[in-house]
């Protein structure tokens, strides 16, 4: 005899067959963790490291031009006279007393023979008149002259008396012309330029060379306003001249004035007569001014990436995170970081460049088993 199956069994098998089904093919849509995945894999090995306190040098910047302490102007005072030498050139050493350049002097030397000559006249004429003079005294006392020729003997004495004066300075004036065909150098120096050409005649007050006296050069820096108050004379200043060889000199003075336009003063430094520099270049330089603490990292932490500088810090869970910081102030081997991170903050110290944010890496400490690694020098 069939027995009959109740009704309720055939709805409930195919039911909980659909559920078994449902629960097999059903994606899992919860996100699965790095840790739960074995297949995540870091995407490199790193060394982390932490911002550090270090000693900064504090320096200003300026920027200026290359010139002589002192520039002297070199001419003529003769008139009219042609040149036959011109013993330098630019670029030459010369020293105080040489001759830089002759003139002909053969016209101021006959002139000054005939001074000479009229010197010599004034002088006889004044001997006679002093022996007139005193005869007139010896008559007068008897009487035997009359008054007026006795006054006009007495006259005649520093009439000839004044007319060698003037005669002697005609003759100093003729070896003062005579002096002047030779162009000296005022003082020792390197000539900066001639004009002087052999045959020229020139004028008087022309000039014919330029000398930096000394062979000294500056540096005037354009310093901002704001500034001027940390420099003190005798500080060191590094120059970089266009093109040159960085160059230590030392404060010599800050100018008085500010312009109005740009708000900068100008400082002057000496440089070393050695020096590489010429005077007309355009330099660079820092004044060191101090020192002064900051939070530091060596530069192969800091990124820079679309003009920014980023660093690369490392989450709790091994994961990069991109920081956008602002740097300061650089130095061979540190570079200040002003914001974005303070010194609790742990950075990727090497190798940034490799790494994108929210990258999985493996952190491996210092001294640990596994080696990490190296880009120039610097643990990754």
């Amino acid at each position: 005899m069939l027995r009959r199956i109740p009704k309720p069994i055939f709805i409930v098998v195919p039911i909980a067959i659909l559920i078994l089904g449902l629960a097999v093919w059903w994606p899992d849509n919860e996100p699965q963790s790095d840790v739960q995945n074995p297949d995540t894999k870091p995407a490199l090995t790193v060394t982390v490291i932490s911002p550090q306190l270090s000693t900064l040098p504090v320096r200003i910047s300026a920027n200026g031009d290359i010139a002589a302490w002192q520039e002297a102007s070199i001419g003529t005072e003769a008139n009219g006279l042609r040149l036959i030498e011109v013993n330098v050139n630019v670029g030459d050493k010369v020293q105080r007393g040489q001759a830089l350049a002759v003139f002909a002097s053969d016209i101021i030397e006959a002139e000054l023979a005939q001074s000479r000559a009229a010197v010599t006249e004034a002088e006889v004429a004044l001997t006679e008149a002093k022996d007139n003079a005193e005869r007139a005294r010896t008559l007068q006392k008897n009487g035997a002259l009359p008054a007026q020729q006795i006054q006009q003997y007495l006259n005649a004495e520093p009439a000839a008396q004044a007319r060698l004066e003037a005669a002697r300075a005609a003759e100093q004036t003729q070896r003062l012309r005579l002096t002047q065909t030779r162009i000296l150098a005022p003082d020792d120096g390197v000539i900066s330029a001639r004009t002087a050409t052999v045959g020229a005649v020139v004028s008087s007050g022309q000039e014919l060379f330029r000398l930096i006296r000394g062979g000294r050069l500056e540096w005037r820096a354009e310093v901002a306003a704001s500034e001027l108050a940390k420099l003190e004379v005798g500080q060191v200043a590094n120059v970089i001249p266009s093109g040159g060889e960085p160059i230590q000199g030392k404060l010599r003075m800050v100018g008085p004035v500010v312009d109005t336009q740009t708000r900068n003063g100008l400082v002057y430094v000496d440089l070393p007569a050695e020096s590489t520099a010429r005077a007309g270049m355009f330099a660079r330089g820092e004044f060191e001014v101090g020192n002064l603490q900051a939070l530091t990292l060596p530069p192969s932490a800091v990124l820079l990436r679309d003009g920014f500088s980023y660093v690369l810090r490392v989450g709790p869970d091994a994961r990069v995170i991109q920081t956008k910081v602002t740097i300061g102030r650089r130095t061979g081997e540190r570079v200040e970081i002003l914001e974005g991170i303070d010194a609790s903050a742990r950075v990727v110290a090497a190798g940034g460049g490799f790494l994108s944010d929210g990258d999985l890496v493996l952190v491996v400490e210092s001294g640990a088993g596994t080696m990490p690694l190296t880009v120039g020098g610097n643990s990754l």
